[in-house]
């Protein structure tokens, strides 16, 4: 953990209870950054390394649904906790199925929102680290020639050295050659790491 254990935005267009919220979180150590409408949240967001948002349903304009569709097209990584002045379970269950970590009904206790928080954060972290890996393994991807990403492409498909030959139109040999230095770039020493990184990277279904 760093100064602070990770910045919360808060989006909700009461006053008060922006305030109370911002005290609460402040206090156990997380910065706090509020916003009043979606607009100026969007317009104000820059990614932390560490963040969260908790999130008001019923926003004026944009509504949290749809604050929270924006940011997932948008490819944002911030973990969502949502609040809402009344029970909703159709809502609810969207807004989990959509990513959501958690979804507190108002007034929220004090505890099960720093939980919802904590739970947040760690996500987040988790996020970001995965992040991490996927952009590293994309270099070591992006390091390949035409023909190594050809055959790599063969090789996660499950075909054998011969069959790889006979569609490229080369000798098995060569193929042997390239299919190692594929390996050693990526970084992998088997057919089945080779096949989940390339899962991770989306080329799965290639």
């Amino acid at each position: 953990m760093s100064a602070t254990h990770g910045t919360v935005f808060l989006l909700d267009d009461e006053l008060g209870m922006l305030k109370a919220l911002t005290r609460l979180l402040t206090a156990e150590g997380f910065t706090v950054r509020a916003f009043t409408s979606a607009g100026t949240f969007l317009e104000s967001y820059r990614a932390e390394e560490r963040s969260c948002l908790v999130l008001d349903v019923a926003m004026p304009k944009l509504s949290g649904l749809d604050l929270q569709q924006r940011l997932t097209h948008a490819g944002v990584l911030l973990p969502i906790v949502f609040l809402t002045g009344h029970g909703d379970i159709p809502m609810s269950v969207q807004a989990i199925k959509a990513g959501a970590v958690d979804f507190l009904t108002k007034p929220v206790n004090d505890a099960d929102l720093l939980r919802a928080v904590r739970a947040a954060m760690q996500r987040s972290a988790e996020q970001r680290e995965r992040a991490s890996e996927t952009a590293k393994l994309r270099e070591r991807l992006a390091s390949l020639t035409p023909r190594e990403r050809e055959v790599m492409d063969h090789v996660v498909a499950g075909q054998l050295n011969k069959q790889i030959a006979s569609d490229l139109g080369t000798g098995e040999h060569t193929i042997k050659v390239h299919r190692a230095r594929v390996m050693q770039k990526m970084g992998v020493e088997s057919l089945a790491d080779l096949v989940r990184l390339a899962e991770r990277l989306g080329l799965g279904n290639h």
